[in-house]
This record gives structure tokens, C-alpha cells and sequence, in this order.
């Protein structure tokens, strides 16, 4: 009796996300970065509001892509399916790296020579910057034309970027703790946990 009960609340969980359309996801995901820039000029995020603010932008980004990354264990293990919003997740994580990185280019460094210097001699910056280079052509061909352009095949290839790109960004997460904090290391394992779920149903095909 269970099964049928669990069976029946995934189609109707499945049946009001297909009914949601993905712009209010958009939508929402677009203020974050707007309403801590408005704390930030107002005196709302503390003593060091660029600091705040950056480390904020840099961690919502990172859930994103934990996010993105659980859409397919999720549906696997319970037949709910965000597939229909991946795109647009995948999007507002782009966003808010792209955020972050514009508020330590702009507001915390404000110096290009100095910018150039850290991403070379700072180990941390030198991986985030590469997960942020990773992820320009994944979002660049997140669109139906893109797909069109390079075939499926072709653009699963390109997009496994973005599973690169997460493990360097909750890497980048670690090296910036600069001590062995919890909160980061448990980013990694979770980023880690999912890629290797993900990876699970291939590596069985392949040995039988």
C-alpha cells in the first residue's frame, strides 16, 4: 500500500512542476545579489559589507550548483523531476559567480595589475578563476539553438564542464577557509557524493 501512496504523490508532485512555468524562477533567483547590494549600501551586512557580500554571492553560487547537480540523483531515487528547471538553475549559478567575481574585481581589488597578480600567486583565486572560465561555454550553449548547433552528443560533452567547475568552486571554497572549517569540506563531500551517484549507472554499464 506504501509504494502505491509514494507512487501517486510523485505524479502529482510531477504534474504541478510541469504546470510551473520556469520565468518566476528567473525571476526570483535575480534578486539576491540585488536585495545584499541594498544591505550592503545601507549598512546591513556588517562591519565589512564587500567582504560580506562576497562571500555570500560566492556561496549561494555554489548551492546552485549543488542544486543543478542533484537534479538527476533526485529523480533517480524518487521519480521527481526538475529537469525542466536544470537550465534555469544552471543559469542563476552562472549569475552569481559572475556576481561574485564583479564584486572582488570591482569593489574589493578595484585594481587590474593587482587582479592579475593574485590570480597567478593566490592558489585559491587561480582555481575559482578556473571554474569560472569552465563555465562560460556551458552557459554561453545553454540555450535550444546551441543544442541544435552541436548535436546532443556534442553538448552533454561540453556541459560535463559544469562538473568540473563545481568541484574546483567547493575546492576553491576550501582553500579560502585557509583551516579545516566543516562547512566547506562538507560542500566538497556533497559535491563529490553526487558526482560519483551520477557516474554510478554509467560505470555499471560498462562492467557488465
Amino acid at each position: 500500500m506504501l509504494f502505491p501512496m509514494i507512487a501517486t504523490a510523485t505524479q502529482n508532485v510531477n504534474g504541478v512542476l510541469r504546470s510551473f512555468p520556469t520565468w518566476p524562477v528567473y525571476l526570483i533567483g535575480a534578486l539576491p545579489p540585488v536585495w545584499w547590494f541594498y544591505l550592503g549600501v545601507t549598512g546591513g551586512l556588517g562591519v565589512e559589507p564587500i567582504r560580506e557580500f562576497e562571500h555570500l554571492l560566492g556561496e549561494l553560487a555554489l548551492q546552485m550548483l549543488v542544486v543543478v547537480l542533484a537534479i538527476t540523483p533526485l529523480r533517480q531515487f524518487t521519480g521527481i523531476a526538475l529537469i525542466k528547471f536544470r537550465r534555469a538553475l544552471g543559469l542563476l549559478s552562472f549569475y552569481y559567480i559572475t556576481c561574485h567575481l564583479l564584486v572582488w574585481l570591482v569593489l574589493d581589488v578595484g585594481d587590474l595589475a593587482k587582479v592579475w597578480a593574485d590570480i597567478v600567486k593566490r592558489p585559491y583565486i587561480t582555481v575559482g578563476m578556473a571554474a569560472f572560465v569552465l563555465l562560460i561555454p556551458v552557459a554561453a550553449t545553454s540555450n535550444n539553438y546551441a543544442i541544435r548547433k552541436l548535436g546532443a552528443p556534442k553538448w552533454r560533452r561540453l556541459h560535463q564542464l559544469s562538473y568540473l567547475a563545481a568541484i574546483l568552486g567547493a575546492v576553491h571554497f576550501v582553500m579560502l577557509a585557509k583551516t579545516w572549517h566543516a562547512e566547506p569540506l562538507l560542500y566538497l563531500a556533497v559535491v563529490c557524493g553526487l558526482l560519483a551517484v551520477r557516474a554510478l549507472p554509467k560505470w555499471k554499464r560498462m562492467r557488465a
